[in-house]
């Protein structure tokens, strides 16, 4: 992935830097001089997503961006001279709104989050652009038919586990947050059945924080609803 900095909506480049593996996107902006203030579009450049972003340059005073890294998953064994494969995988989630609430989904015992809820979405497949994936993965998932709204965030976490086809992997989830709104909500069906989503669900507003969420997808809620 890359990332092109801008001091505004349709300014020249100010910055142009390839994302490697294990590098946060705002910490590499940091690194470069910049700091991203919001994240503006997503294109697909001869196959390669580049990140278009409204940056402005840090001062003495700016305080480095938080990296979120939580290491090993919880109860991970690994044999002896096992070695994880580095694995760079850029998704797209959205906060999903209707009038029946947000749209969440339920991980599965193939994650090792199981039981968490998050937002609707996965990982971006080659030549699809984030937000098609996104659309993709929300049938998938939920069933539901979905207008996708703008870009709001950038996620980045890092940390060694196991796929769900049990390759020890180096991880490194880039993740690509849109709004969306649903104007004909149902009753969510998971259609990827035996995957990672263990069921789906339409939140009431005044209910979900009772749910146990991610942290990447609390936080963002907190924020963003």
């Amino acid at each position: 992935m890359r990332i092109v900095g801008v001091p505004a909506p349709g300014a020249g480049t100010c910055v142009d830097v390839e994302l490697l593996h294990g590098q946060d996107p705002r910490m590499l902006l940091w690194q470069r001089g910049w700091m991203l203030t919001q994240p503006l579009s997503v294109r697909l450049d001869d196959e390669e997503i580049v990140l278009t972003a409204q940056v402005r340059r840090r001062s003495q005073a700016s305080r480095p961006p938080k990296v979120k890294s939580r290491g090993l998953d919880p109860g991970l064994v690994v044999a002896p001279n096992e070695v994880a494969i580095p694995h760079q995988r850029v998704a797209a989630y959205a906060i999903v709104r209707s009038a029946l609430g947000v749209l969440g989904t339920q991980c599965s015992d193939l994650t090792a989050i199981p039981g968490l809820w998050q937002l609707p979405g996965g990982g971006v497949e080659p030549g699809e652009t984030p937000s098609e994936s996104v659309v993709r993965e929300i049938t998938e998932e939920t069933n539901q038919v979905v207008r996708i709204g703008r870009l709001i965030d950038v996620q980045s976490e890092h940390w060694v586990g196991r796929a769900p086809n049990g390759v020890l992997e180096d991880f490194q989830a880039l993740r690509l947050i849109y709004t969306a709104a649903c104007n004909a909500p149902t009753t969510p069906i998971v259609n990827d059945v035996d995957g990672t989503t263990r069921s789906a669900s339409w939140v009431p507003l005044r209910r979900w924080r009772s749910l146990p969420w991610t942290s990447g997808a609390r936080s963002l809620l907190d924020r963003y609803l």
